[in-house]
C-alpha cells in the first residue's frame, strides 16, 4: 500500500476542485497540493457539462440585490441567507479571474461587453455564457493553467474511499484512495482536505450527470461523521433530451432554448405552462416546469416515449443553429433536427441542492475538512436557478482554496493517522472478492433508479415514501451480498459495487428528509401536502450519522438575517395546475 504526504488533498477535478487548488496554490506556492479525480482530471465531471452559462451581475442596470432575491425566490426561501449573499457578491470577481488569470473567452457584445443572455427564474438577463457549451470553456482553461503551478500534482482515475479522522486530535488526518488503474489502495497523509466531487442525481432512472457521479463525497462526509441539510431537495432538470436504449437518454437540452423564447408542447399541441405559470411560461424556474411537464406525461398528454416536446423552430433555422450549435448536434446524435422540428424532451434528475452542512468558507463540523460545490448544502434552498450552478462551483471552490491555505498554516505537523483504521477500511471494501457466489451491484444499482424514480421522484406521497424507505433497506442488505470476481485493477463490478454503496447511503437522506416533510416548497412536492406551510416548515431539515450509523434527523429554522422572505414576491408558488 502507498503512502504519500501532502499539504492539501482535493477530491474532484470539476469547478469547484480546479477553483480550490488555484486559490490554494496562489496563496501559498509551497504548499504541497494532490488534486485527485475518478476520471481524467479537467475531462471529467458535471462542470464541464454545462452549456448555458453563468449568472453574474455585470450590467448598471442590475444589482447584487436582485440576483440575491432571485436566489432567494427560486429557492423557495429556505436558503442560506449569508451563503447566497456570498454568492452573488463573488460572482463578479470571480467571471473577471476566468477570463484574466484563466484565459476564458465568453461571448461579446458589438460593443465589446460581455454578452448576457436570458435564463428562466431571473428578473434580469444576467447570464453570461460561451456558445451553447460554457463549461468545456471554463474547464478545459483552468486545467491548462494548472501547468504553471508546480506546487499541484494531478491523479487521473483514483476514487475516495473513506475520509481518515484523527479522534484523539478530532481533525482530519488523511484519506484512502483507490486507483482504479491497478486496483491499489493509497493512504494520503494531509493536513487538510477538499471534498468536491458532485452529487448522486444517478440514483434516478433518468438522469443528467457524468456517468461517473455516485455520491462519492457526500458519502464519505457522512461516514465521516459531518452535519448534511436540505437532503430532500432534489432538481429536475425540465429539459432532459429522451433518445431510447443510448447513453444520451437524459442528457440536458439547456435551459437558454426556453429563455430564447422556446415553446413546450404535449402530445395535443398546446403549451401546458399556461396552466401552472401563466406569467412566467417556459421561463418558469426548473422545479415548476418539471413537475407541470410529469402532470401532462401522467394524465396521458404525453409523446410515444413517454416525454413532451421542446419547440424551438418558430425561431428560426439559422438562428437556432448560430444560438445553440452544441444542441442542434446533439439532437442530431439521435436523428432529430432541433433548428425544424419538435424535439422529445423528459424531466431529468441534474442537481442536489442539499448536501453537507458548510460555512460561508466551505468548513464542515469536523476541523481540516472542507466542502464546496454539489456536495455542500445550503446556498440554493429548495431549488437551484440555472446558470447559478458553475457560479457556485466556482465562488464556493474559491472561497474552500482560501480557507483550507489559511488553516494549513495554522497546523504545524500531520494528524496520526491510525493503522487499524486503514486496515478496516480495506478490508470492508474487499470482502465482496471473499463470496464465491452473491448479488450483481449493476442489478442492485437498476433497481435502485427505477426505486427513486417511481417513489422518491418528481411527485411525491407517503405511502410511497414510507415503501421506499423499506424497500432501500433491503437494497443495503443486497449491497452487503455482492460477489465480485477477478482482478482489482480495472475491475467495473467492483467500481459499481462501491458507487451504488454510496448511492444507497445518500438516497436514504433523500428518501426520509422527503417523508418527513410535510408541505411541498420548491423541487421538493408531495401531493398529499400540496400548499407551502411556513407555520411549520420556513425550515431545514439537518441530518447526522448516530451511533450506530444511521441517520438521525432534526430541524432548524431558516435565519432570516438578510432579508424577510415574506417580502420576496412569488417564493411560495409552487405550480401545480389550475
Amino acid at each position: 500500500m502507498e503512502h504519500v504526504e501532502a499539504d492539501i488533498l482535493i477530491l474532484g477535478s470539476g469547478g469547484a476542485g480546479l477553483f480550490a487548488a488555484h486559490h490554494a496554490a496562489d496563496l501559498d506556492p509551497n504548499l504541497k497540493i494532490i488534486v485527485a479525480a475518478k476520471g481524467l482530471v479537467g475531462k471529467s465531471g458535471c462542470t464541464r457539462m454545462v452549456q448555458g452559462g453563468y449568472n453574474v451581475v455585470l450590467h448598471p442596470d442590475d444589482s447584487i440585490e436582485k440576483h440575491f432575491k432571485d436566489t432567494i425566490k427560486g429557492g423557495g426561501g429556505i436558503n442560506d441567507q449569508d451563503m447566497a449573499w456570498a454568492l452573488v457578491n463573488d460572482c463578479p470577481k470571480r467571471i473577471r479571474e476566468l477570463e484574466t488569470k484563466m484565459g476564458v473567452f465568453f461571448d461579446r457584445n458589438e460593443d465589446g461587453t460581455i454578452h448576457q443572455k436570458a435564463f428562466a427564474g431571473q428578473s434580469f438577463d444576467r447570464t453570461v455564457h460561451r456558445g451553447d457549451l460554457t463549461g468545456i470553456e471554463i474547464i478545459s482553461r483552468m486545467r491548462d493553467q494548472l501547468f504553471a503551478k508546480p506546487n499541484v500534482e494531478t491523479w487521473d482515475e483514483v476514487r475516495a474511499v473513506d475520509l481518515l479522522i484523527d479522534e484523539e486530535a478530532g481533525r482530519v488526518s488523511g484519506c484512502l484512495l483507490l486507483s482504479v488503474r491497478t486496483g491499489t489502495f493509497i493512504v494520503v497523509h494531509c493536513k487538510a482536505v477538499i471534498v468536491g466531487t458532485g452529487g448522486a442525481a444517478t440514483m434516478y432512472k433518468i438522469a443528467t450527470p457524468s456517468l461517473e457521479k455516485s455520491g462519492d463525497g457526500m458519502a464519505l462526509c457522512y461516514r465521516a461523521g459531518t452535519e448534511f441539510l436540505d437532503m430532500e431537495m432534489m432538481q429536475f432538470h425540465p429539459t432532459g433530451l429522451l433518445a431510447e436504449n443510448s447513453r444520451l437518454n437524459g442528457g440536458v437540452l439547456e435551459e437558454g432554448l426556453r429563455g430564447a423564447g422556446g415553446y413546450l408542447i404535449n402530445s395535443l399541441g398546446e403549451r401546458f405552462m399556461k396552466n401552472y405559470d401563466p406569467e412566467r411560461m417556459e421561463r418558469s424556474t426548473r422545479d415548476r416546469v418539471s413537475r407541470a411537464a410529469y402532470m401532462e406525461i401522467m394524465a396521458g398528454r404525453g409523446t410515444a416515449l413517454g416525454g413532451v416536446y421542446v419547440d424551438v423552430s418558430h425561431l428560426g433555422k439559422e438562428n437556432v443553429r448560430k444560438m445553440f450549435p452544441g444542441m442542434v448536434e446533439r439532437c442530431r446524435d439521435v436523428g432529430r433536427d432541433l433548428s425544424v422540428e419538435p424535439v422529445e424532451i423528459s424531466p431529468a434528475a441534474h442537481f442536489q441542492m442539499g448536501g453537507v452542512k458548510v460555512s460561508i468558507d466551505c468548513e464542515s463540523n469536523i476541523p481540516g475538512l472542507f466542502v464546496a460545490g454539489e456536495d455542500a448544502g445550503g446556498v440554493h434552498g429548495a431549488n437551484r436557478l440555472g446558470g447559478n450552478g458553475v457560479a457556485d462551483s466556482t465562488v464556493f471552490g474559491a472561497r474552500a482554496g482560501d480557507a483550507a491555505a489559511a488553516y494549513v498554516r495554522n497546523v504545524s505537523n500531520l494528524a496520526k493517522i491510525s493503522n487499524s483504521q486503514v486496515q478496516m477500511l480495506t478490508d470492508d471494501v474487499l470482502v465482496p472478492f471473499q463470496r464465491a457466489e452473491g448479488e450483481n451491484p449493476f442489478y442492485i444499482k437498476s433497481d435502485l433508479k427505477d426505486l427513486m424514480w417511481e417513489k422518491v421522484g418528481l411527485v411525491r406521497n407517503k405511502t410511497d415514501l414510507e415503501s421506499a424507505v423499506i424497500e432501500l433497506t433491503r437494497l443495503e442488505e443486497r449491497i452487503e451480498n455482492v460477489s465480485v470476481k477477478g482482478p482489482k485493477a480495472f475491475n467495473l463490478t467492483w467500481q459499481e459495487y462501491l458507487n451504488v454503496r454510496n448511492l444507497v447511503t445518500i438516497a436514504k437522506m433523500v428518501t426520509a428528509s422527503s417523508l418527513l416533510r410535510t408541505e411541498s416548497r420548491g423541487s421538493h412536492y408531495r401531493e398529499d401536502f400540496p400548499e407551502i406551510d411556513d407555520k411549520n416548515w420556513l425550515n431545514n431539515i439537518i441530518v447526522t450519522k448516530g451511533q450506530d450509523g444511521q441517520p438521525i434527523y432534526r430541524t432548524k429554522d431558516v435565519i432570516q438575517n438578510r432579508i424577510n422572505v415574506a417580502e420576496v414576491a412569488g417564493y411560495k408558488t409552487i405550480g401545480a395546475s389550475k
